[in-house]
């Protein structure tokens, strides 16, 4: 009978950590590219850049930033005709709640930096972001309950740098990038019998891994050019893992143990520019590839079993455009607008990652406060393109128990993300 507890056990695990993946990485990792919708980001320079160039801090002198985004996300799931078959039976529809509404809880994104010099050559610097973000809870019962109930992905950041300037023009920096991850996950699987109620899978785990980073950013006359890497980063996770609520024939299959969990979530090269078009004017741009093809497959491990999971991730090429406007000398104006289609493949789109392509539009701006003092503002609104829902989930394959569900619906979405941010030189 165990057997019906690692097919219940490997869905939990594939609905959760595909989570991690897909549209889910945190953009707003400084108000002020995030004013530009994040055209150029890695080619501005100070302590709020550090976590998209390492290379951004090596002449911004003593300078510390502190920052908030705030998210709020319009999510609707409609359902078009999600099924459940059980053995020997024909497949009726799911049930639960068909429409859900306001499924993502709202997201706050500190952007906490400082850069310090230590030679009038070389600088150190220290970041704290959230680089990869996801809440997500449905009501129970909803017709997307076989894939989640409940949803919280949080990743940590701390980014150590060192930025030297190794010419008149040309700055180099690298990093240590310590991250944490936190995960729980609900979901429901089928009892044989119509009348019994779902059974329930939960997952929780958590972990540190690290990765690096690497930047240069080249200076000419009225012209920056600038290089971000990040490097993808093998998670390896401790947690629990347990199903219960199974009955009858299915009752053996009811387990709680510890787990772990290994993937890995992709690399990013950023290459970014920034021109001075006019003594007032700054055209900014920025081609971002994101190394979702690395993000092939989940390994996991409990109760003495083994499985490989397979995902089905795309890489993905991002744009991005915008300008800076000097309005006087205490006010800079900015604007941007920028493109990011989803690594998520159309045919296993699923309410874990209702995921589709965005374009964001964005505006921010830039107060003097005083000499030493800035304050950034800036808003975004993320349009999401049509998408929906398919998934095939798959339980006690290989018994006599063997049932499955679809779950077929429309995605409706949308991002409105608010940010503020002092930058200080001290």
């Amino acid at each position: 009978m165990r057997s019906f507890g690692f097919t219940g056990a490997a869905a939990v695990l594939a609905v959760a950590t595909s989570a991690q993946a897909g549209g889910f990485q945190v953009p707003e990792l400084s108000i002020r590219a995030l004013g530009m919708s994040n055209a150029g980001a890695a080619a501005l320079a100070g302590a709020d850049a550090l976590a998209s160039n390492p290379a951004a801090i090596a002449r911004s002198g003593r300078e510390g930033v502190a920052g908030l985004a705030f998210r709020q996300t319009s999510l609707v799931l409609a359902d078009t005709g999600s099924t459940l078959t059980r053995p020997g039976q024909a497949p009726v529809p799911a049930g639960g709640a068909t429409r859900l509404e306001d499924a993502a809880e709202d997201f706050h994104a500190p952007n906490l930096a400082i850069a310090v010099p230590v030679t009038d050559r070389v600088a150190v610097g220290l970041a704290v972001t959230k680089p990869f973000h996801l809440r997500l809870e449905y009501p129970v019962p909803s017709f997307v309950r076989y894939d989640l109930h409940r949803n919280r992905i949080e990743m940590s950041e701390v980014r150590a740098a060192i930025a030297v300037r190794a010419t008149d023009w040309l700055d180099l920096g690298v990093s240590l990038d310590a991250q944490e991850t936190r995960a729980a996950l609900d979901a429901a699987s089928p009892n044989l019998a119509p009348a019994s109620p779902d059974a329930l899978q939960q997952l929780t785990a958590k972990g540190w891994d690290l990765g690096w980073g690497a930047g240069a950013q080249a200076r000419f006359e009225g012209l920056t050019l600038a290089l971000g890497w990040r490097s993808a980063i093998e998670r390896d996770l401790d947690g629990r893992l347990s199903m219960a609520g199974l009955a009858g024939p299915l009752a053996a299959a009811n387990f709680d143990a510890p787990a772990q969990v290994g993937f890995s979530t992709p690399w990013t090269l950023s290459v970014a520019g920034r021109w001075q078009a006019t003594p007032d004017l700054a055209l900014h741009a920025q081609v971002q590839r994101n190394g979702w093809s690395r993000y092939d497959r989940i390994e996991l491990a409990f109760a003495g079993q083994t499985a490989a999971i397979v995902q089905a991730y795309d890489d993905t090429t991002s744009a991005a455009l915008g300008a800076e406007w000097r309005v006087r000398d205490t006010v800079t104006l900015r604007g941007g607008v920028g493109f990011d289609p989803t690594p998520t493949p159309d045919l296993m789109r699923e309410p874990g990652v209702p995921d589709a392509d965005r374009t964001t539009y964005a505006v921010g701006a830039t107060f003097a406060l005083s000499p030493a003092v800035n304050l950034d503002l800036a808003g975004a609104y993320a349009a999401f393109d049509d998408a929906r829902l398919n998934r095939d989930l798959a339980f006690y394959e290989g018994t006599p128990a063997a049932s499955s569900a679809t779950i077929r619906g429309d995605i409706d979405r949308g991002e409105l993300t608010l940010g503020l941010a002092v930058r200080t030189r001290f």
